[in-house]
């Protein structure tokens, strides 16, 4: 018996290392590195509220970029100032990523720096709720007071409140297309979304991904239980909470010009695309950008690398373009 487990064991061990090499063949050779093996698709959802601490890592601020705390309306947010713009300048409000989990605004402090240096604008970044403990609508109401806040104080910030943008990567992706809806709801609109692999549809959590993609950093099982802890009830359920998945929203007329971005390994490709689709055939001008050999968070993970500094420069520029 322990001949056939040992056995069985290096039977599962052995097709688990080879669907990792195939995976790895997929990925530039710039964008590899030991992290890719690392998974935290079997920690208990329950440690995760004790283990931010530990995972909290700030970025570096980029040279004379200064950084200041803010509340907006009782909702904490960091505020990026290179002192160099012409105001009244455009704004970006910011939305960290984390799968709804984890993540903190100083993740950011190198992108966020970089908007604020590169494309001339004021940049606030949402300290936002996270679930389990404060799921759904809980991080999307922090947003939206961010987002009124800096629309209402926009003279007192030095800002044109008609060049107002809102981004966010991955969940913080999500939770910028779920603010940018709101505030067109409610009669506030922005003038731009910019979407870092926005994670839009819970949906994706029970789909099968083609080509063996979202095999680094963001999985098919780290999706289904993240998505699953923020709405309360399965991925994939038909009562998911309007509004907490942007993709599922059915009518995306008048939304502001959107600039999207995501790598071709990404588990969320295909709802991006998707997306940015539907966006199309509404009469929203889209820019998608699809990076190739780049899985989730890749820019995050090894920032320095060539072709993750021209993706983000990607992003600098539509920002620049769209409001800076």
């Amino acid at each position: 018996m322990k001949r056939v487990l040992a056995a069985l064991v290096a039977v599962l061990l052995g097709t688990w290392a080879l669907g990792v090499l195939r995976a790895l063949a997929r990925v530039a050779p710039e964008l590899r590195t030991p992290r890719l093996v690392i998974s935290f698709a079997w920690l208990p959802l329950g440690v995760v509220p004790a283990m931010r601490a530990r995972m909290r890592q700030d970025t570096d601020v980029p040279p004379g970029v200064e950084v200041t705390g803010r509340s907006a309306d009782g909702v904490p947010v960091l505020v990026y100032d290179d002192g160099s713009r012409r105001t009244p300048s455009g704004a970006l409000l910011w939305i960290h990523g984390g799968g709804h989990l984890v993540g903190h605004p100083g993740m950011d402090h190198d992108l966020a720096g970089r908007f604020a240096a590169e494309a001339g604008v004021l940049v606030v970044s949402v300290d936002y709720r996270l679930a389990p403990e404060d799921p759904f609508p809980a991080d999307l109401d922090d947003c939206s007071t961010a987002l009124s806040w800096l629309q209402d104080h926009a003279g007192e910030l030095g800002v044109d409140p008609a060049r107002i943008a809102v981004g966010g990567a991955s969940a913080g992706g999500g939770l910028a297309a779920a603010t940018v809806h709101r505030a067109h709801d409610e009669g506030r609109p922005v003038a731009f979304a910019l979407l870092e692999y926005p994670m839009l549809d819970d949906r994706t959590a029970l789909a099968k991904v083609p080509g063996g993609r979202g095999r680094f950093i963001w999985n098919a099982r780290m999706n289904r239980r993240a998505w699953t802890a923020y709405v309360g009830r399965p991925a994939g359920d038909p009562g998911v909470p309007p509004g907490a998945a942007p993709a599922r929203r059915p009518e995306l007329t008048g939304l502001p010009p959107t600039w999207i971005g995501v790598g071709d390994q990404d588990l969320f490709h295909d709802e991006d695309v998707s997306y940015a689709g539907r966006l199309r055939a509404a009469g929203v001008p889209v820019e998608l950008v699809v990076e190739p050999a780049m899985y989730h968070g890749a820019d995050a993970n090894v920032p320095h690398a060539p072709a993750m500094r021209a993706f983000r420069g990607l992003m600098v520029t539509a920002l620049r373009t769209a409001v800076g």
